[in-house]
């Protein structure tokens, strides 16, 4: 009801209109046979576009044969042009063509024919071309006008030679691509210290170095009219579920916007819950992490420009879980994941708690203890629950300010900014110091979450609990609790229940929920991703590991 509510407001006022599409992506014009048309429509494409270069050329057959090359500047580097194309197309190609002329047709047996008049027969400089000087590169034929502009735009050259109505597109990347580090947003102390960064390729490698099998599948998708963004779909063939393979190509297929700058867009679009404080897309900047997922059967989706890789379907276990705990023994994994649900708690409730029982339940708090609040408390002009408010918002503030100042400064601010104004707040008698010490143990234990978008939904959800809190009490805090496990519940991620394997529960599933089994006793994949193929070890492996232990 909600969300039809908001589509309709939303949707009042839109004119019924197309975004724009690019000026050639509505053409399917031909490449000519005459140079100069090519020349023509080419120039009027990229009109105004003073990175892209023409330079033109002959070629020395027995008859002379003019051609010209396209290419964007920012995106090709002009050596490897010169050096590694221009310089054997023009020198070497000659002596090919001569070649090309007396050599017979292995398949057919046959000499090839040429036609003299113009130095070689129709379509036979292009395979000259690719099958002798070009095959260091990534070459190919385009016959289309738009095929060429858009393999330019893809730092491609495209070589356009008279007399022939194709082209050829051969990859010259020049542009510069950042090293390969560590993910600042998500730190290990032990396992891989490599990250993703913004080229799709080199996201696409770093999972084939993990997952070295013919099923890592990858297809290619084009979103975005104007910025033509590549998409990689990634999966294990026979482990994923290929109706959510399906669902996700179709809702990224549906998608029409004229730009995608990062994954992001991506996220919102193919949610299920267009407005849900939860996210029901994992994303990370880790490759050992996503190779984790694809092979749990879940599917990762590679946005170009984006050092964020989506992974769907998610539920919220996966999001506190970390990377760290796989890479330790299952105890002390086991130990960390008991920790952040106990920092959840604390996060999300003891604000809320403490409005209650100091404002409107003051009969659940031991006598001693009030009195020492209650004398703490005294003079001060404001109520707890509008100082826990305050304190909280200047909290997030300070945290604001810490990610959009320097680096080097920002953590300091958030910091030193926190105590001193804290100190100073308590020194001026306007908060207490129980207010101090429950925003600051909150503070703390929103800094224990793997995945950055749960931390902030819990402080969002942490500000209506306190507001109920302060006017209906301890039952303020139930109702709400009521509100969101009810919201909770009803989430999905594409078909995945959110909650998953707790509700509904799937017994063999919760060795990987807030305690984690050993490697060896984990030997099926979560019921909900990959059923298909529910067995990831051996199971006999389980049988004798406990026979060992029995026999110590």
């Amino acid at each position: 009801m909600f969300n039809q509510l908001i589509t309709k407001i939303l949707s009042k006022n839109i004119a019924k209109e197309k975004p724009l599409l690019d000026e050639r992506s509505h053409t399917g014009e031909q490449l000519s046979s005459k140079i100069g048309d090519n020349r023509q429509a080419l120039n009027k494409i990229f009109e105004k576009c003073s990175d892209i270069s023409f330079r033109e050329f002959q070629l020395h057959f027995t008859k002379k044969i003019k051609a010209f090359i396209v290419y964007s500047e920012s995106l090709c580097k002009p050596e490897i042009i010169n050096d590694a194309i221009l310089k054997p197309i023009m020198l070497e190609v000659s002596v090919r063509e001569k070649d090309f002329q007396t050599k017979k047709d292995p398949r057919k047996n046959t000499e090839i024919s040429m036609d003299t008049s113009l130095g070689t027969n129709t379509g036979d400089i292009p395979d000259i071309i690719l099958q002798h000087l070009l095959t260091n590169y990534k070459a190919d034929t385009l016959s289309l006008v738009s095929e060429a502009a858009d393999a330019v735009l893809e730092d491609n050259i495209v070589l356009i030679i008279d007399g022939y109505p194709i082209g050829i597109k051969a990859s010259v990347q020049g542009y510069n691509i950042r090293q390969i580090n560590e993910p600042t947003t998500e730190p290990n102390i032990r396992g891989p210290r490599d990250g993703f960064v913004e080229n799709i390729g080199t996201n696409l490698s770093l999972l084939r170095r993990r997952i070295r099998t013919s099923r890592l599948k990858a297809e290619n998708m084009t979103v975005g009219t104007l910025s033509k963004t590549k998409v990689n779909i990634c999966y294990i063939q026979g482990v994923a579920n290929e109706k959510v393979v399906a669902e996700v190509k179709s809702r990224i297929e549906d998608i029409t916007i004229d730009n995608v700058l990062d994954s992001s867009y991506i996220e919102e679009f193919i949610s299920d819950e267009p407005i849900s404080l939860f996210p029901l897309v994992q994303y990370t900047e880790r490759p050992d992490k996503a190779a984790a997922s694809l092979f749990e059967g879940r599917i990762a989706i590679i946005v170009d420009n984006s050092p964020s890789v989506l992974i769907v379907p998610c539920t919220f276990i996966a999001l506190i879980q970390a990377s760290e705990d796989y890479y330790y023994s299952a105890l002390f994994g086991s130990f960390a994941r008991i920790g952040r649900f106990i920092a959840i708690n604390i996060a999300l409730l003891v604000p809320a708690i403490t409005v209650a029982a100091f404002s409107i339940n003051q009969t659940l708090i031991p006598i001693s203890l009030l009195n020492t609040v209650a004398g703490a408390r005294e003079n001060l002009p404001l109520p707890i629950s509008v100082e826990i408010f305050l304190m909280e918002l200047v909290f997030e503030l300070l945290r604001e300010a810490g990610v959009r100042l320097p680096r080097t400064v920002g953590q300091a601010v958030s910091t030193v900014g926190g105590l001193v104004i804290g100190q100073a707040a308590v020194d001026a008698g306007i908060v207490s110091p129980t207010s101090v010490v429950v925003v600051g143990l909150t503070a703390i234990a929103s800094f224990t979450f793997p995945d950055y978008n749960v931390g902030t939904s819990i402080r969002i959800i942490r500000f209506g609990l306190i507001i109920m809190a302060g006017v209906f009490g301890i039952v303020g805090i139930i109702f709400g609790l009521m509100i969101l496990l009810t919201h909770l519940c009803s989430l999905r991620s594409f078909g995945v229940p959110y909650l998953s394997p707790i509700a509904p529960l799937t017994s063999r599933d919760l060795k990987d929920t807030v305690i984690r089994v050993p490697w060896w006793a984990m030997f099926t994949r979560p019921r909900f991703f990959g059923d298909k193929k529910p067995l990831r070890s051996d199971a006999n492996q389980l049988k004798e590991k406990l026979k060992r232990g029995n026999k110590k």
